[in-house]
């Protein structure tokens, strides 16, 4: 036993730290491994083609021996995206609670796996062995069902991680976040908490679910004569079923589109989560059937994502919806940092056509599933941690969680500020920083899972910025000739009709280029020929135009 009170707690995240989205931590004692959540995240700007960005799980893959669960805390694609990736080299036992491992089966439909995933369904109040761990299931409030903490306890010490949560006094299920466990786990002392950082620097309290609804029964109320069109999104449970419930006051009918949305609101339907009147919802083949007025469509595209639902609708590429002046729309979110452009597009385009438009920052249509200020310092006050990381967010987030715990008492030098891969390592003597492990990010491009990296992108950069330049010739080694060529194509570059005298000039220095090498090299290497080639045409391109397109020289030995 005294070996076990003498062992070193790991705290590692993977991700979610200096950045939105890709959460996931690992949680070591001594052999036992655990993993809280496992999410993906978006590509930014520069990540040209990219589709999805994953964590760099080479460390699970290389300790898969020693993992004893993935725990998660809800069901949102920045917590769970990244599972079917997690499970094609690593199969550990995964719990969640019901709604969460709804929508991961219905993820894994998509992927073919060699092994059959380990599901296993948790409540609040459960307690999991995991090892020389336990892990207990709290209940709280976020914008999605079923969502909640995890208190690990260790031999020598409980960590607390927050997930995503908001303290709703008037949640939409009528659950509140149980705060009366969070202090009996602060009365008996809690190590270390791990909170979340999204809303940090918002003061107050996050507004309730229900203000939402509010505001959407008196939007129905005084607009009885136009389609309602509703964009949210598709993973808030609790803000679909509340458009269904005042749709169906208002004795009207609903369609679903979006795939996203139609997954998940057939997973929360048949897992009991939503209750949808009889006769209200209908397929999105039946709209013609009703009068505008007497409809309401729940779409997935609030991001403004291309090829999303709603954005198909603003450009008129919707098979089944065509919007115009007889339309409201209202976009029932706020947008994630960096996606504030593709929604201003869509509401500039739908407004070109005449549609309404109402969005957060006209009325309040949305209310955001983290916590600000005050119950952030509510989640302290309970539990009392002697050491606190903030978690999820940008470094600016982080910091002023790190702020929070100040106030709260909580000694500087056991607030601790990590990055994705830095071990912060816990033992009776304290607390410290104990070096690192692979971590960062790996690209999904189409299938492919990792194979386009920094040379790639810096190649698509490039390609997307100045264009290419192939030259193609075919040349006689042995006799050191030209035998035809060369050629030079353009693609992004310049619009070659209209530019024949620089192509001319092109060929021609390739070509004396080409000649001057096999002419006065010594030994005949295509490779400095090829060398030869591209730096003649780049200095040249760039004397006339100022540009830098890619030269590809193609030179084939006949």
């Amino acid at each position: 036993m005294q070996k076990k009170a003498n062992g070193k707690i790991r705290i590692i995240p993977l991700g979610g730290l200096n950045e939105i989205g890709k959460n996931i931590t690992v949680i070591e004692y001594e052999n036992d491994m655990i993993v809280v959540d496992c999410g993906l995240g978006f590509p930014d700007d520069d990540m040209l083609g990219v589709d999805l960005v994953i964590p760099d799980m080479s460390y699970l893959e290389k300790n898969a021996s020693r993992i004893r669960g993935v725990f998660l805390t809800h069901g949102h694609e920045d917590h769970i995206g990244a599972i079917p990736y997690l499970l094609r080299i690593v199969n550990p036992p995964i719990y969640g609670t019901k709604l969460t491992l709804g929508i991961i089966k219905n993820k894994l439909e998509e992927f073919k796996l060699e092994n059959e995933p380990d599901l296993r369904c948790a409540s609040a109040g459960d307690v999991i062995k995991a090892g020389e761990m336990k892990v207990e299931f709290i209940h709280a409030n976020h914008s999605i069902a079923d969502a909640c903490c995890l208190a690990i306890s260790t031999p020598i010490g409980t960590i607390i991680h927050t997930g995503d949560f908001k303290l709703d006094l008037t949640p939409i299920d009528g659950e509140v976040m149980n705060i009366t466990r969070l202090g009996e786990l602060g009365k008996k002392g809690v190590l270390m908490l791990l909170c979340e950082s999204t809303n940090a620097e918002r003061p107050g309290y996050t507004p309730s679910e229900k203000e939402v609804g509010k505001s959407l029964g008196q939007i129905f109320s005084s607009n009885k004569d136009k389609r309602i069109v509703i964009a949210t999104f598709s993973s808030n449970v609790h803000r679909v079923q509340q458009i269904i419930d005042i749709s169906a006051a208002h004795g009207r009918k609903v369609a679903v589109t979006g795939r996203s949305m139609l997954n998940i609101v057939s997973a929360a339907v048949e897992l009991g989560y939503m209750h949808v009147p009889e006769g209200v919802l209908i397929d999105i083949s039946e709209i013609k059937r009703y009068k505008p007025e007497e409809l309401t469509l729940i779409t997935t595209g609030s991001q403004g994502e291309p090829m999303s639902a709603l954005y198909r609708m603003a450009f008129s590429d919707h098979d089944k919806v065509k919007l115009g002046a007889s339309d409201l729309v209202i976009l029932s979110s706020s947008a994630i940092p960096g996606n504030e452009k593709l929604v201003g597009r869509i509401i500039n385009e739908l407004t070109k056509n005449g549609v309404s438009v109402l969005h957060d920052a006209v009325l309040a249509v949305h209310v955001s599933g983290h916590a600000c200020r005050e119950e952030l310092k509510l989640m302290q006050a309970l539990t009392k941690p002697k050491y606190f990381m903030p978690i999820h967010g940008e470094f600016r987030h982080l910091n002023a969680n790190r702020e929070i715990a100040l106030t709260m008492g909580t000694k500087p030098g056991n607030i601790f500020i990590s990055e994705i891969g830095k071990i912060l390592e816990i033992d009776r003597k304290g607390a410290r920083w104990a070096g690192t492990v692979p971590a960062g990010n790996v690209l999904v491009d189409g299938l492919g899972v990792g194979d386009v990296g920094n040379i790639v992108l810096r190649d698509r950069r490039h390609l997307s910025q100045d264009g290419l330049i192939v030259v193609v010739a075919s040349v006689d080694a042995e006799d050191r000739l030209l035998l035809s060529g060369p050629d030079v194509v353009s693609r992004g570059f310049v619009y070659v009709r209209e530019s024949e005298e620089l192509m001319d000039e092109l060929r021609t220095i390739a070509m004396d280029s080409i000649i001057d090498c096999l002419d006065n090299a010594d030994v005949y290497d295509r490779m400095q020929l090829k060398t030869r080639v591209k730096d003649e045409l780049a200095k040249y391109i760039y004397q006339k135009t100022k540009r830098k397109p890619m030269v590809l020289p193609v030179i084939m030995n006949v």
